[in-house]
């Protein structure tokens, strides 16, 4: 998420009552996670395992709960709890709006869309040319839709990010300031949910087309004519490349790339990245052609026990 405008340290050091390391006017531009950070942008780290990643990252704006050597042509925020004080930062930058009407007045909706009764349209959102948005469809603050996209009966875009930290009193969620993006000409069955990004943007690229009873996760990028069939679960961060396929009740954990033009069968759990045009099967999962050999050979496994017995 970029600021509206640019920051010094010293501002957002006051905004959240922290102390800070480097000089007051250094420049502020926006805050996100380590993912999607480039330079001018605060990122988090509550733990000393992920010290080193975020002081190396592309952020220029480090916002720790331990006073380390600043990096050179970096800043240091010094907090004594990073993920409240992140929390702190969205609400200030991306406050919540409750909605007014079911249509906000603040939306943009192109010449030859349609809406059908009991839609939500929240604020800032925008929907291109020539799109159907069918009835109880939910679509939350800031989401950008392209043209010629039709979106199914009862489907969430942009609800908050599934993203917790464990505290002695219960879990305490990091806020969502992100959108969701949808590019042209893709379509979304009914009932699917696609998250919002925490700061960044869950995106859906031209031509891609969902099943109904889908979930794709925050800050999920899914790309070109890509096909998602029924009841597939993507997890947070997941880069989908171009023209994969995911049949039913596939599920990807985080963090993980899908190679263009692959194939994961109904079924199937992905728990690491993926090579360009394989077909994937089973859980754990395997090359199709290694996991069907195995399957098979199992098949004979009772006999040779039997006879090594009669042995």
């Amino acid at each position: 998420m970029k600021f509206p405008q640019i920051h010094t340290l010293e501002q957002i050091a006051t905004i959240i009552t922290c102390g800070f390391v480097g000089d007051k006017d250094f420049p502020v531009k926006g805050m996100n996670e380590i993912h999607v950070v480039t330079p001018g942008d605060i990122v988090f780290v509550d733990h000393p395992k992920y010290y080193d990643k975020a002081l190396k990252s592309a952020a220029t704006i480090i916002l720790i709960n331990k006073e380390v050597e600043c990096p050179e042509g970096k800043a240091l925020l010094i907090s004594d709890d990073p993920f409240r004080d992140f929390n702190k930062l969205a609400k200030y930058f991306k406050p919540f709006l409750k909605a007014e009407k079911s249509i906000s007045e603040s939306a943009l909706i192109g010449k030859g869309s349609h809406i059908q009764p009991t839609a939500f349209i929240g604020n800032h959102v925008s929907i291109g040319e020539h799109c159907i948005i069918g009835a109880n469809v939910t679509i939350n603050d800031h989401t950008l839709i392209g043209d010629h996209v039709i979106i199914q009966a009862g489907t969430v875009i942009g609800g908050d990010a599934f993203y917790y930290k464990k505290r002695p009193e219960g879990f305490d969620r990091l806020l969502s300031s992100g959108r969701v993006v949808i590019e042209d000409y893709v379509e979304v069955g009914c009932n699917c949910t696609i998250d919002r990004g925490v700061t960044g943007d869950t995106l859906i690229k031209k031509g891609t087309k969902i099943d109904n009873l889908v979930q794709i996760g925050h800050d999920t990028v899914i790309g070109e004519k890509c096909l998602i069939a029924s009841q597939v679960g993507i997890a947070g961060c997941v880069i989908v490349e171009d023209e994969v396929t995911l049949w039913g009740q596939a599920g990807v954990r985080s963090d993980v790339t899908l190679g263009k033009a692959g194939v994961i069968m109904a079924q199937t759990g992905v728990s690491k990245s993926t090579q360009p045009g394989i077909t994937y099967w089973g859980t754990p999962f395997k090359e199709v052609r290694t996991f069907l050999k195995e399957q098979a050979s199992l098949k004979h496994l009772p006999d040779l026990i039997k006879n090594s017995q009669k042995k």
